[in-house]
């Protein structure tokens, strides 16, 4: 499946009781040697909600979010059950998936923005952090249960985020790595590119696109929702009076099949 080009392999792993790790999630990802995607998901039984997902990035690393998959999962959970609403546990805290026209709106839950909670390896404000390499300086820091840096740039397209993602990626001041977005404001729509931890460049990423309605709100930018412009197409962002987001937009099914593991 895919959320505007977010690509998932995902594991139905609710009777079978399979096993997944590292190895496993980077052989499955790889594009040349396994079946390829940017994020592997396996569904797994929940005795707190209607399933637990569970989420592993292409370089193996298990990760607490993903906005494009929790709509994906959504969308499975929505139709084989016939509810109107579906609870997702994930490794972040709970989340919920409705049915919105022909779209999935999931509630990714609370935007944390204390500097300890990104996590940052100090303290800093986490409006305009204290940061800078390159080009980039400045971001507004969220953690969408993963971490954002989000980059408010004059033209999002003109940055050059193939050179600078991986470097802000990895950098000390993200002990935990790091989700970086370069964001261009115009009214109330957001351009946004996204470097994906553990990914790299991806075509659209629901948890930093909530991130960027976080981090444009904070500074002024916007008043708590716009239209985010991902390179795979478009989400609709609302920051909730309640310190959730709001986040909705499509779940592609592309096909099924069966992998000898």
């Amino acid at each position: 499946m895919h959320g505007l080009g977010n690509d998932f392999v995902i594991l139905d792993a609710r009777e079978s009781g399979l096993l997944m790790t590292e190895a496993r999630a980077r052989t499955l990802s790889d594009r040349r040697r396994g079946i390829g995607c940017d994020q592997l998901i396996v569904m797994r039984d929940s005795n707190a909600s209607d399933v637990f997902m569970e989420i592993w990035n292409a370089d193996g690393t298990r990760v607490g979010a993903c906005g494009n998959a929790t709509r994906c999962v959504g969308q499975l959970m929505l139709a084989e059950t016939g509810k109107t609403t579906i609870g997702i546990e994930t490794d972040a805290g709970q989340l919920s998936a409705v049915a919105s026209r022909d779209l999935i709106s999931v509630n990714m839950g609370t935007a944390r923005v204390d500097w300890a909670a990104i996590p940052l390896a100090h303290e800093a404000d986490t409006t305009a952090a204290d940061f800078t390499l390159g080009p980039l300086s400045n971001p507004g820091c969220v953690n969408m249960g993963n971490p954002h840096a989000v980059f408010f740039v004059e033209d999002a397209d003109a940055a050059d985020l193939k050179t600078w993602g991986p470097q802000i990626e990895t950098h000390a001041f993200f002990p935990k790595k790091v989700n970086v977005s370069v964001v261009s404001v115009s009214g109330t729509t957001l351009r946004q590119r996204v470097w994906e931890r553990g990914a790299g460049i991806t075509q659209a990423c629901g948890s930093a696109a909530c991130a960027s309605v976080v981090a444009a709100t904070r500074r002024g930018l916007i008043d708590h929702r716009a239209t985010v412009e991902l390179d795979g197409g478009s989400l609709e962002v609302e920051w909730l009076a309640d310190g959730t987001v709001q986040m909705t937009g499509p779940a592609t099914f592309v096909y099924s099949g069966e992998v000898l593991l």
